[in-house]
């Protein structure tokens, strides 16, 4: 990829920089700072050169939300001024008084519908804020928007630093070291099937927890009860039996009994299984000693509800293991953070579907526009 690095003289150059600020707030305040720090050495780098930066990001899926709390955190690492709207005069006005090493925040793009329908007209406007474009924005490269595809094809196109360094550490799982474990958790087994087909032909062993375990369970002929599942059935999967394939031996159900561990060929129609039982995670710890390479996305139970358990402890034991560990998507992050363990991994990326995405299609047309 063309890298910011390579840019050249970027002194009083208009930079318009796309983040990755889709941050989680708490009443109006910012809850989880790892995507606003990793947001940072690229706008250090574009401050240190003399851009004027204009930031454009996103934040939640409504269209009220605003980027505001994340300007006032951030403000606290780097000086920096609020413009509001991109489509408003007055955003022009404050950029046109912009001196060298500025940095500009605009208001939440997805208040613009020409923003996820990647408009023509949307993207002209983008474009005309900048001479040279920088997407630093990793978790939303698997889409093609005005600020993320159509401005790359406008403005002379580079890739920002954290984003680079994860396209990097990512690939380095896409060829494995041996012994190699991949664990899989969340939900939605229609979207992660080619992902699961691959890893098993790249990976010595893949982990399926959470929800997708209730979709191998009940294509085995398994009584899965009220449990969460996909709409698509695996039934005739080649993969469904393939000896790499792991799945959890024991579960934690709720039923009427209450909470049980139970082994998988116990559950009731009346239960459903929330979490991996212990038997479970005494087994992966086995894999996870002897691995060289370790990739995790997914936490392994129903981690909202407080099914943390076994994410937690697996967590912990990757932690400790002396394996390339690489490990996203926003619940297993917030569970390492929580655990104040993020530095005892080889990486942890801030994507979740683009992560994913990647893993699977080894590139993304957003990635494309920066070669």
């Amino acid at each position: 990829m063309k890298k910011i690095i390579d840019a050249g003289e970027l002194k009083g150059k208009y930079v318009l920089l796309r983040s990755s600020l889709n941050i989680p707030l708490k009443d109006g305040k910012v809850r989880n700072k790892f995507r606003l720090e990793r947001a940072l050495p690229t706008l250090r780098y574009l401050k240190e050169h003399g851009a004027r930066t204009i930031i454009v990001a996103h934040i939640g899926r409504e269209v009220d939300e605003t980027l505001k709390p994340v300007y006032e955190e951030l403000e606290k690492y780097l000086p920096m001024h609020w413009g509001g709207s991109v489509t408003t005069e007055g955003f022009r006005q404050r950029r046109a008084l912009m001196q060298d090493g500025d940095i500009l925040l605009a208001e939440n793009l997805r208040q613009h519908v020409g923003e996820s329908a990647n408009d023509e007209a949307f993207v002209d406007l983008l474009a005309s804020l900048g001479e040279v474009y920088v997407n630093d924005a990793f978790a939303v490269i698997h889409r093609e928007h005005a600020s993320t595809f159509g401005v790359a094809k406008k403005l002379p196109a580079f890739a920002g630093l954290t984003l680079s360094e994860e396209v990097t550490e990512l690939r380095k799982v896409m060829q494995p070291t041996s012994p190699s474990l991949f664990l899989l958790g969340g939900a939605k087994f229609d979207t992660k099937m080619p992902l699961v087909e691959k890893y098993l032909e790249l990976y010595d062993h893949v982990f399926i927890g959470g929800a997708l375990t209730n979709d191998i369970l009940k294509a085995r002929g398994y009584e899965v009860g009220k449990s969460l599942v996909s709409d698509v059935s695996l039934k005739d999967s080649s993969f469904l039996h393939d000896p790499k394939l792991l799945v959890p031996i024991d579960v934690v159900v709720e039923g009427p009994n209450g909470k049980q561990v139970k082994a998988v060929d116990q559950v009731t129609p009346e239960e459903r299984i929330l979490d991996c039982g212990q038997m479970t995670i005494d087994m992966l710890a086995t894999y996870i000693e002897n691995a060289q390479t370790i990739l995790w996305n997914g936490p392994f139970g129903a981690y909202e509800m407080g099914y943390t358990q076994s994410t937690e402890i697996t967590a912990r034991h990757i932690a400790a293991s002396d394996a390339f560990t690489v490990l996203g998507g926003g619940d297993t992050v917030a569970a390492v953070e929580k655990l104040e363990i993020n530095d005892m991994f080889s990486f942890v990326s801030i994507g979740g579907g683009s992560m994913l995405t990647l893993l699977e299609q080894g590139t993304t047309p957003v990635l494309e526009t920066l070669n």
